[in-house]
């Protein structure tokens, strides 16, 4: 396969990059023994040096030059204007102003500061670089100051300069925007413009490429998985993925007989891509040059169809600049495409299709198709696409093949300044599908009743305006804040649809836009469903629904362990078995690991809240009784038969299981051999016994004497989960602080300042310690939120009163010293980890919640986990941010017999609105720092119960209730609350 090249000059929408020393360097008094280089900031400079932007280095500091020597990076800089340069200076300074090293380094090369990059890691550069006008001011935060660069001028911030992509540029809150090729970020920005509907997905990849290298082309449909076999370290092992399918994308120009775009032929002069999350359409502009200075500006839009899920389109608007001639256009399919998108996967095997037919077609006047089919090896999924292409003016196609790409070469007149539309539409469907006689059959269909790009587009939007409205979120914001949040709606609402309610497909943690994974199922529902209860619960239904239907294999796997009720497993797939690897591969150490993760039973625990979740915001109760109670009693059937009880403490105690902290498998001494007395765990059972009793005893009527006969539950049963429910074993050590496990706090300290010296990313100490020869269990830390994940999911109050019921009593002060316990031992491996601690300091601490918010925004933006967005979006992290504005920020939670809210607006946020469905009413919910407006829309749905603070307000259908507070009681958890309502 031909890489896409390096190009010069398109690699930045910027004319030079202008660092401080601070953001290169590694400060001397913490390396006397010469400064290295940060390592983030080597890969940048390497980046911006192919890609021949200057790049200057500007620094008060005297003596930069010898600096930069020392630690060989001499080479990378065009200017160098330091303290020696300053001191130099004569003459009484203008105005008070000392000479500024950063003018005058783009003063040298004759570059304006509008059109400048600057990169620094102090509020005071930030500051300068904003008073002497640089188009784009970076900030480094290494140490928690974030709100401080951005207080003082810093338009990003990131942790890592490896993490910037220089060519986002951020300029409004629906508009992604990408200028510029930058081949090191561009598998991230393929993942974070995919399109998608629910049914399937495309990356946002460049059409003239073939996988490999740097591009990935992708294409998944939801639900559909393979297995293959593997040998890996001498051990056979079969693993299930999510199929990657054929590429119905590919669209390559030449101009006249010269090499293809896709071989080097054109260069690439300028790029702008706009993801428009509002219309849900993607547009890339382009202008191409030949060798022989033959201009092509090229225009492309891609959908993939809200209205029609088995839809989508490519539109190319092609026009000659400043000369006549010919353009060759090569519109086709590739079949020939594997799973390689993740990288630590490459020993596996990667070939999950076979069967493949193609044969081709007229399509009418202008217009040619193709017809490819193929079928997953193992599974046997029939998959079809149906293509058509169309050029506006005359095109003279011819059939080709090369290789597994089955294409139709055209060969356009072009005029100088008139314009050539090629028009590529794709049918696609598979034998999973309802109501299709065959996937080809079912593909031609929905090609056949097809119209124009416009006409696609127009229905297209109409879906995509209706899905979107009741999930917009409304603040004050800063301007990259409310883009994050609405790319996160989008993404979510590419991967989980009305249409994906079809499917029997569950939560993919990568989404539908990359292989990370394998596209597995595991318990990030946990994050994406309280999203969806609140305002597309029908499809929480079925996504729940999916683990249902998987009920059988779950005892089958309880079973085979010797116990009783469901064994969910860790990573599902297509059938609910165990899909965990055994295996994880260190890329720091080059070994391979053994992954106990499977131990990870609190995923049955995720499943049970989240039936119940479900059925309180909406009282369905044909569902509890059908489908939600049997998930509850079958996981807390597992968790009694796993339960050992001790009569000495007369406690119920768990063993050999995970808690979400994956960086602790078992004691020092046994790894893998799992812990003791998780107290996520316990206390989540006794919180699932305690629902599964309630359930038996309060809801009434036939269809419950049906199901308990049906389950054969006894009253012993009911009254075995009533004890359950309050003798669970919870550790503590210390003053009061819950332990994540027993033994806990015998575990030795890391230390962080060392490690953080060393590596400077540590999110993945699991990776750094194996390959020091140590390891994760030897210490007191996390991945990410264990213990805290009780707060996250229950909240204090319902925690406090759980732990009460349990026989352990606690004071607000022990919880507090908890939270404080375990968020200075988190290393933050997770994108999850840092959504739940956000949620969590809303009541500790507002403003370090908000700053803890922003970077769990910025995951998959700034690509924080070192590169893995290339390979998805990390789903439950960004359903996890939009769940925090509504249950943290706003306090919104759902209870047995009421919708309650404790709002705790953070001072950067003034104002937030969002709308939520619950029990059948859908509610307009607008907070502001002192008041909570929420308005029922007019309809005949029963009243529902609002409380705020002390005062319960029953709403009716069209009645609007405003309540009021003072902002700094507000802050404190407590103060009065006041308010009126306005009948319906």
């Amino acid at each position: 396969m031909t890489e896409s090249p390096t190009v010069a000059a398109a690699l930045a929408p910027v004319d030079a990059v202008v660092f401080g020393l601070d953001g290169v360097v590694l400060d001397t008094a913490e390396a006397p023994a010469g400064p290295p280089a940060f390592p983030g900031t080597v890969s940048l400079l390497e980046r911006l040096k192919a890609g021949r932007v200057p790049v200057l280095l500007a620094t008060p500091v005297p003596g930069a030059a010898a600096l930069l020597d020392s630690a060989g990076l001499t080479g990378f800089f065009d200017e160098v204007v330091d303290g020696d340069w300053a001191a130099a200076q004569t003459g009484e300074p203008a105005a008070g102003r000392r000479p500024d090293p950063a003018l005058e380094a783009v003063r040298r090369l004759d570059i304006r500061p509008a059109r400048a990059l600057a990169i620094v890691a102090e509020p005071a550069g930030a500051a300068a670089g904003r008073r002497a006008g640089f188009g784009l001011i970076v900030g480094i935060d290494r140490a928690g100051r974030r709100a401080e660069l951005e207080a003082a001028g810093a338009d990003v911030v990131v942790e890592d300069v490896s993490e910037l992509d220089i060519g986002l540029v951020i300029s409004h809150p629906w508009l992604l925007v990408y200028e510029g090729f930058d081949p090191a970020h561009e598998g991230h920005r393929e993942a974070l413009t995919t399109l998608g509907n629910g049914y399937m997905a495309t990356r946002g990849a460049a059409p003239e490429h073939r996988g490999g290298g740097i591009n990935y082309p992708g294409s998944y449909l939801a639900g559909v998985y393979n297995r293959l076999a593997s040998v890996v370290q001498g051990e056979l092992t079969v693993d299930e993925h999510m199929v990657n399918i054929p590429n119905w994308l590919h669209l390559d120009l030449r101009v006249g007989d010269g090499p293809w775009w896709s071989e080097g032929g054109l260069t690439l002069r300028s790029e702008r891509r706009t993801l428009d999350l509002k219309r849900a359409l993607l547009t890339r502009e382009a202008v191409l040059e030949d060798d022989a200075g033959r201009r092509l500006r090229v225009v492309q839009r891609r959908l993939v169809s809200m209205a029609e899920p088995h839809l989508a389109a490519l539109e190319t608007v092609l026009t000659a600049d400043g000369w006549s001639g010919r353009v060759s256009v090569r519109s086709g399919c590739d079949t020939e495409v594997t799973n390689t998108n993740v990288p630590e996967d490459a020993q596996l095997s990667t070939r999950h299709l076979a069967g493949v037919e193609v044969s081709e077609e007229s399509a009418g006047r202008g217009a040619v198709g193709l017809r490819v089919q193929a079928q997953t090896s193992q599974s046997r999924v029939g998959i079809a696409l149906a293509l058509r292409t169309e050029v506006s003016g005359p095109a003279n196609p011819a059939f080709e093949r090369l290789g597994g790409l089955y294409a139709h070469r055209f060969e356009v007149p072009a005029a100088d300044g008139v314009p050539v539309t090629v028009t590529k539409t794709v049918g696609v469907a598979s034998s999973r599908d309802h109501a299709v006689s065959s996937p080809l059959t079912g593909a031609e269909a929905v090609l056949a009743r097809s119209g124009s790009f416009e006409a696609l587009l127009a229905e297209h939007e109409r879906a995509w305006s209706l899905l979107l409205a009741p999930f917009i979120i409304e603040s004050d914001a800063p301007s990259q804040a409310q883009l994050i949040l609405n790319l996160h709606v989008f993404h979510l609402l590419q991967t989980l649809t009305t249409h994906t309610a079809e499917l029997d497909a569950g939560v993919p943690a990568r989404g539908l836009h990359g292989e990370g994974y394998r596209g597995h199922v595991f318990w990030d529902e946990l994050f994406v469903l309280p999203v969806l209860n609140s305002r597309l619960p029908s499809l929480a239904r079925e996504l729940i629904d999916y683990r249902w239907r998987r009920l059988g294999t779950a005892r089958d796997a309880a079973r085979r362990a010797g116990l009783r009720g469901a064994l969910f497993p860790w990573q599902s797939g297509s059938d609910g078995t165990e899909q965990t690897p055994t295996l994880l591969y260190n890329k720091l150490s080059g070994h391979w690991m053994p992954d106990y993760s499977h131990r990870q039973r609190h995923v049955g625990l995720a499943v049970a809240y989240n039936a119940w979740q479900y059925f309180e915001a909406t009282q369905d109760r044909g569902w509890l009784t059908q489908h939600g109670a049997e998930l509850i009693v079958d996981v807390a059937r597992l968790f009694a038969s796993l339960a050992d009880y001790d009569p000495l403490d007369d406690r119920f105690h768990l063993r050999g299981v995970m808690g979400p902290d994956e960086y602790h498998t078992g004691p020092p001494d046994n790894p893998g051999g799992g812990l003791d007395d998780n107290a996520y765990t316990n206390i989540m059972a006794a919180w699932v016994f305690d629902q599964a009793e309630w359930i038996m005893r309060s809801v009434r009527g036939f269809d419950m004497e049906d199901l308990r006969a049906r389950l054969g539950v006894s009253a012993g049963e009911i009254a075995a989960w009533a004890r359950l429910s309050r003798r669970m074993f919870v550790p503590f050590h210390g003053d009061g602080i819950i332990s994540q496990f027993a033994g806990y706090e015998a575990l030795r300290e890391l230390d962080w300042d060392h490690y953080r010296r060393s590596y400077r990313n540590i999110e993945r100490l699991d990776l750094i310690l194996e390959a020091e020869g140590d390891s994760t269990n030897h210490y007191r830390l996390a991945k990410q939120a264990d213990v805290l994940m009780l707060f996250y999911v229950l909240g204090e109050d319902q925690l406090a009163g759980f732990l009460a019921r349990l026989g352990y009593p606690v004071t607000a002060g022990q919880l507090a010293a908890t939270v404080d316990y375990y968020l200075a031992r988190t290393a933050h491996g997770s994108t999850l980890s840092r959504v739940a601690h956000a949620s969590v300091l809303v009541q500790y601490d507002p403003e370090r919640a908000w700053a803890t918010f922003r970077w769990a925004l910025d995951a998959d933006l700034d690509d924080t986990q070192g590169g893995t967005t290339s390979s998805g979006i990390h789903l439950g992290a960004m359903a996890g941010t939009i769940d925090v504005v509504q249950r943290s920020f706003a306090g919104l939670r759902i209870t047995r017999d009421a919708l309650d809210f404790t709002p705790r607006l953070p001072a950067e946020l003034r104002r937030v609105a969002f709308q939520v469905r619950y029990r059948d009413q859908l509610l307009a919910v607008d907070l502001e720092t002192d008041r909570l407006v929420v308005s029922a829309a007019p309809g005949d749905a029963a009243p529902v119960l609002v409380r705020v603070g002390g005062q319960h307000v029953l709403l009716r259908a069209g009645a609007r209730h405003e309540f009021s507070t003072f902002p700094a009681a507000r802050r404190r958890g407590g103060g009065s609350w006041g308010g009126r309502t306005d009948p319906g």
